[in-house]
């Protein structure tokens, strides 16, 4: 196991040590940015150069085997699945590399997001899986909501990739006799997603905004009764089933205590939530480690990557063996969203093309549907930014500049007579980007971790299709759309 996380670590660098004279090349410079990369990609081309439309099938097509893969076709997408994922993101890294002009700085910005994604998963998913929490209490209902109510707070501390592996195991255990599949799927929803909408450090798609110039305190003041009321709303349903759920396993005795193995561990999860701010456009007069080590992009995640070594080979044993432990969670992961992130390259590229030249027939509530929606089968990050960037330019701003940004989510005056104020645009975005991630197994990584996790411990958890139509769109849905229309029915 130790052998994986030097392999990362050294993929890592090697990409780093790879992209940087390409980089530095197609910019002009030494130095950059991913979000260099997009705006000079989009500088450098017109209408001619979107893909064309039969580049989605792919995408399409990998979103089918996964759904369909583990339930038709178990033995052989099980063995295949990281071949299936690669072939299919190598067609379309070869249009874009070969074919489109201008294609490489799609693939390098694609190729950066990928690492920074991996490198933090990898880094929270080690790090906590050296500590083994042992909760002494019976699972009842109210233990249950308790604990998801707790696991909401602690995303927006730890992220909801670090909230999940850090509760899923203990949620488990206490469990134990009664554990059915929803116990899981409600985890999903609360711990790993829509748990995590009140802070930058929660979810992917509000910390690209707070490095965009949205205020880091912006989503817990303007979204927070939204937050809380979905939150007790999607546990309320939870509670109200888990009641009905009788215990089967043995009877016993409980003391109550709380017992924490390998906390030390919780100094590497601090250094990897603190290696996120390690940027000066983060925090103002942190020196440029791009700039100390003249390369374009990849110190951060370079940190990252060694802390997991580290938090791996010197984790407590105790703890790893009470968590059972290993890496197949995040190979599966790693596999399965390099080849979205590549075959998504010009899906996303298109929404943002439709979204940029009809952001003005774009109200409120149709931001909150597409970005949602949008975000429950891609990666809702760059979701986000797409839909903000087009809200932005119907008001007449950039989202390349910070201050229109900081300007925008202070609350602006559309240029449409009638229309709302920016910050319900930018509210029902944030919101709709960090919940809908919740509505598949794909629209946000910890649901595929734990999704992991809970079959190695013999859970009958749903396949993709089971989890939409049996949960998300009957559970999840109504209350998401309960939401739109009280909120953002604009």
């Amino acid at each position: 196991m130790k052998h994986c996380i030097i392999s990362l670590f050294l993929i890592a660098t090697a990409m780093l040590l790879i992209a940087s004279p390409v980089m530095a090349e197609e910019h002009g410079t030494t130095l950059g940015t991913h979000e260099n990369v997009v705006e000079s990609s989009h500088e450098n081309s017109g209408e001619s150069q979107l893909p064309p439309i039969w580049l989605v099938a792919p995408f399409v097509l990998l979103l089918l085997m996964i759904a369909t893969g583990p339930l038709f076709y178990p033995h052989f997408w099980e063995h295949q699945y990281p071949k299936i994922a690669i072939s299919l993101g190598v067609i379309v890294a070869f249009y874009y590399g070969f074919i489109m002009d201008h294609g490489t700085l799609f693939l390098l910005h694609t190729l950066e997001e990928y690492i920074s994604f991996i490198a933090l998963l990898t880094a929270l998913f080690v790090a906590s899986g050296g500590i083994l929490i042992k909760i002494d209490k019976k699972g009842t209902p109210l233990v249950n909501g308790a604990l998801l109510l707790v696991g909401a707070v602690l995303s927006n501390f730890i992220g909801t990739t670090g909230a999940s592996m850090l509760l899923i195991r203990p949620f488990m255990r206490i469990n134990d006799g009664r554990l059915k599949p929803y116990h899981i799927i409600f985890f999903i929803f609360v711990v790993s997603n829509i748990g995590g909408g009140l802070t930058p450090i929660g979810d992917p798609p509000l910390f690209l905004g707070f490095l965009k110039g949205v205020p880091f305190f912006w989503v817990i003041g303007h979204v927070w009764h939204i937050w809380l009321i979905t939150v007790l709303s999607v546990v309320g349903v939870f509670y109200v089933l888990d009641v009905s759920n009788k215990n089967n396993g043995v009877e016993a005795s409980y003391s109550g205590k709380i017992k924490i193995v390998g906390s030390k561990n919780f100094f590497y999860l601090g250094i990897v939530i603190l290696s996120v701010f390690m940027d000066p456009a983060v925090i103002s007069g942190f020196p440029s480690l791009q700039k100390m080590f003249h390369v374009p992009f990849g110190i951060r995640e370079i940190v990252m990557f060694a802390v997991a070594y580290l938090a791996y080979t010197n984790a407590d044993k105790e703890a790893l063996r009470g968590n059972e432990f290993n890496f197949e969670p995040i190979k599966e992961v790693a596999y399965l969203f390099v080849g979205i992130f590549a075959t998504m390259i010009p899906a996303l590229q298109l929404i943002g093309d439709f979204a940029k030249n009809n952001a003005a027939s774009l109200n409120i509530s149709k931001f909150y549907w597409f970005t949602g929606s949008l975000s429950g089968v891609l990666d809702n990050a760059p979701t986000y930014l797409n839909f903000q960037a087009a809200a932005l330019g119907k008001f007449g701003m950039d989202i390349g500049s910070v201050s229109d940004v900081n300007t925008f989510a202070g609350g602006v005056s559309s240029p449409v007579p009638g229309d709302q104020n920016s910050v319900l645009y930018l509210m029902a975005i944030s919101v709709a980007a960090v919940f809908f991630g919740a509505m598949t197994y794909i629209g946000n990584a910890p649901n595929f971790m734990v999704k992991n996790i809970a079959e190695q411990a013999g859970v009958d958890v749903p396949s993709f299709m089971g989890y939409i139509f049996k949960y998300s769109l009957p559970i999840l849905l109504p209350i998401f759309a309960v939401v739109g229309l009280i909120f953002f029915n604009y």
